[in-house]
């Protein structure tokens, strides 16, 4: 549904670099990056609001490179919103009707089900300056989508909203793109929003795609140390792999299929065969933590550990834990109520989780 080819687009000294990427119809994709990434550039490429510098932008399969805004038919929604104060909801969400001199029955039949799909209907007589953030969001939404587009965008859509909301418009997002079948690209830089509604999400970073792919890939299987930190892995090490078995003492040997690497004090079993620097990591919530000396049932990569902080975060507790190697841990409240605040623990790294980087 939507493609770029080597799209490239320069402001000053930014650059969008040569952006090649195929976004399949009826799939919700978050585009997430730190500010200053180029995530709203991109977006404004797409829609026609800037025009690239070279390459190319496919939308249903036809290049619509130097094809103009209201010609490509897709709903955009700003991240001001960009709502007019001076009209009422009514007129706001009608203003690209009127431009398309659609009938006056049309209208109003176009506006009576966009507002209930969205549940505001009641909001039609009033203007923007008395609505609430969440109020205006929803409005210039119904702006975008009473033109029945196949593709949305979305720029920073709940960005000023507090967190209750946002979860809440997140939820109700992902029913309308279900719902009516859109293909979504919705820029954040905020991964619980992400992870709410993606079914494919990329990372962009100084103009330039870093992954893209499935949202648990990007989580669990990164394809750089930049974006497993963007995705708040903590747990990054950097070791040397030990000399092959027949140079390596009987008690260090690895497995086969398993490289031991070496870190300052400790040494960790990673997956596949390794040579040289290998820099690995492993997600909090995969790390398992036990009452010290307890029986864990796992082979590889148990340490004895003093549990040097922890932290309530709702869901789910922060541990830090020091020793021969240092890691950060998330156990559910009831995990950590059975470890009866002890201050030594036993942690495990399931071979099967842990990711090597490079």
């Amino acid at each position: 549904m939507i493609r770029t080819e080597e799209l490239t687009f320069r402001v000053g000294t930014f650059q969008l670099d040569r952006l090649t990427i195929d976004i399949p119809a009826g799939k919700y994709f978050v585009l997430l990056g730190p500010p200053g990434a180029g995530k709203s550039i991109f977006l404004e490429c797409l829609c026609g609001l800037r025009r690239v510098d070279s390459g190319r932008v496919f939308l249903a399969g036809q290049d619509v490179t130097h094809t103009e805004p209201r010609r490509r038919g897709i709903g955009y929604v700003p991240q001001d919103y960009a709502l007019f104060p001076h009209l009422s909801v009514t007129q706001n969400i009608a203003f690209g009707l009127r431009l398309r001199r659609y009938e006056h029955s049309e209208l109003t039949t176009r506006i009576k089900d966009i507002t209930q799909l969205l549940g505001i209907q009641h909001l039609l007589p009033r203007r923007i300056t008395g609505l609430s953030g969440g109020e205006q969001q929803r409005v210039a939404l119904a702006r975008a989508l009473v033109l029945q587009p196949k593709i949305l965008l979305l720029d920073e859509p709940v960005c000023a909203l507090d967190e209750a909301m946002r979860q809440e418009v997140c939820v109700q997002l992902l029913r309308i793109q279900r719902q009516l079948q859109l293909t979504v690209v919705h820029v954040s830089h905020n991964l619980e929003e992400a992870f709410s509604v993606a079914d494919l999400a990329a990372i962009l970073r100084e103009g330039r795609f870093q992954q893209i792919g499935p949202i648990d890939e990007l989580l669990r299987r990164p394809s750089s140390e930049f974006v497993a930190r963007f995705v708040r892995t903590e747990n990054i090490f950097l070791g040397h792999a030990c000399p092959a078995a027949t140079e390596t003492p009987p008690q260090r040997r690895c497995a086969s299929g398993q490289t031991r690497v070496e870190l300052d004090h400790t040494a960790v079993d990673v997956p596949g065969r390794r040579e040289g620097d290998v820099k690995f990591m492993i997600r909090p919530d995969q790390v398992l933590v036990f009452p010290e000396r307890e029986h864990t049932g796992h082979s590889h990569n148990c340490f004895e550990l003093q549990l040097a902080r922890w932290r309530d975060c709702g869901a789910y507790i922060r541990l830090e834990l020091t020793g021969p190697i240092n890691l950060v841990a998330h156990a559910t409240p009831a995990a950590f109520s059975e470890l009866g605040h002890r201050s030594h623990l036993t942690a495990v790294l399931p071979l099967e989780s842990i990711h090597v980087l490079s």
